[in-house]
């Protein structure tokens, strides 16, 4: 089966593109699931009820949050009742929401998890380490086929966590940074691997944001309302083959659509 994870989308660029080519490439028959991680996708800070409607109409199979999870506050109880929308499982004890869900692509049954890194991150947040290893070793429907978005932002860390994590999913792939690596990678035990998948959205700017604005403020210091940037606009994210059997990968490739 083949597998589409996109990178952070970044307000209303980056969600256009989204729809249409997940709207594409599922009419093609080009692939078989697509996760994107769209904790941006609202302006550029959060998601709201509406977008993800959208997005799941247009062929968006799994939407995965971050950090700017609660942004938009209206997302909470949203969180609550649609079961293809997460955020990190190892958010504190109690948040809204779910950090793993299960459902079919075609006849296979696949599980997403989300995970936060604690690295220049929000101390407050639960090890994703142990967090995963509870998820995996306590949850008995998972499917064959898993697949694991790292919300981070030292690459360190996410290249620990896909060693960590070789052998017992089908892939780890990094969102956070908005900046696509060139690792891409078939771990040993059969698990692909992409530090980061870099960003859906303008890249004619500072990861999707206006650059006169961002500019400003490293030059002043001052704080400073940033707009979303509009121009040169590109889909970056991953292709991931994958064996449903085995859930074992068997190739990884960057991928980057443009407008």
């Amino acid at each position: 089966m083949k597998v589409l994870m996109v990178g952070d989308v970044a307000g209303a660029p980056g969600r256009r593109l989204l729809m249409r080519e997940a709207e594409r490439l599922k009419s093609e028959g080009a692939v078989d699931l697509i996760v994107a991680n769209v904790e941006n996708a609202a302006g550029g800070k959060g998601l709201t009820p509406p977008l993800a409607d959208t997005l799941f109409a247009a062929g968006v199979d799994v939407l995965t949050l971050g950090d700017h999870a609660w942004d938009r506050r209206d997302i909470i109880p949203y969180l609550s009742q649609e079961p293809r929308l997460i955020r990190p499982v190892n958010f504190a004890p109690g948040c809204p929401g779910r950090g793993c869900t299960t459902l079919y692509a075609g006849r296979t049954r696949v599980s997403v998890i989300s995970l936060i890194g604690r690295v220049f991150m929000n101390p407050a947040y639960d090890c994703p380490f142990r967090a995963v290893d509870a998820v995996l070793s306590e949850q008995a429907d998972l499917g064959t086929v898993i697949l694991v978005d790292f919300h981070a932002e030292a690459t360190s860390e996410k290249i620990v966590m896909g060693r960590y994590l070789d052998g017992r999913v089908s892939a780890v792939v990094g969102s956070h940074t908005h900046v696509q690596t060139s690792d891409e990678t078939v771990l040993p035990g059969g698990t692909a691997y992409l530090t980061d998948l870099g960003m859906t959205g303008a890249k004619d700017s500072a990861i999707g944001r206006d650059l006169e604005s961002v500019t400003q403020m490293f030059l002043t210091g001052m704080p400073a309302a940033f707009k979303i940037a509009q121009e040169g606009v590109a889909l970056e994210g991953a292709l991931v083959e994958i064996r449903p059997r085995t859930g074992r990968a068997t190739r990884i490739r960057r991928v980057r659509i443009t407008e």
